[in-house]
């Protein structure tokens, strides 16, 4: 079974690490650490589905104008605690724009999970057995009450930031 749930469920994953050393070959889909991504940008193969692996302290900025070649942003949660990643997704979303496929990797728990969905994570490698079980009895937990909005906009008059919203 693969290690990524996506859409409700768990299914195969065609992503693929390349090592230190390998050349990105022109058919497939692999991830690169972004300083590769970027080191190599323009010698990538046309053809390659190329995603970037982004860790938990690693800035955005130098990624902008690359986001169109990009199929897919992993990040990485190096420990349960680390909210990073977080922070990470949502400025990919609303601030760069990007809107495709953003997966967390690493300690990924279940109370996470639909908090990362209203942050931009649209997958999730897991590994923990619990998570694993509960994902696949169809458990995960929902955020009744929100006080932000999901970065898809989605949640409707009650979530908000007032601060942003002009007086009549």
């Amino acid at each position: 079974m693969s290690d990524v749930y996506r859409q409700g469920a768990f299914g195969p994953d065609a992503w693929r690490v390349l090592g230190a050393e390998e050349p990105v070959p022109t058919e497939g889909a692999v991830l690169l650490p972004k300083a590769r991504f970027l080191a190599e940008a323009g010698q990538l193969p046309a053809g390659a589905m190329v995603g970037v692996i982004i860790a938990a302290g690693d800035k955005l900025d130098d990624l902008e104008g690359h986001f169109a070649r990009i199929g897919l942003v992993a990040i990485e949660f190096p420990k349960f605690a680390d909210g990073r990643g977080f922070s990470l997704a949502r400025l990919l979303r609303e601030r760069y724009g990007y809107d495709g496929p953003v997966r967390a990797v690493g300690d990924v728990l279940l109370d996470l999970i639909a908090l990362m969905q209203r942050v931009g994570f649209t997958e999730f490698t897991v590994t923990h057995g619990p998570t694993r079980a509960a994902l696949a009895a169809g458990r995960l937990p929902a955020v009744p009450y929100v006080y932000q909005p999901g970065w898809d906009g989605s949640d409707g008059p009650g979530a908000g930031r007032p601060w942003q919203k002009k007086a009549i």
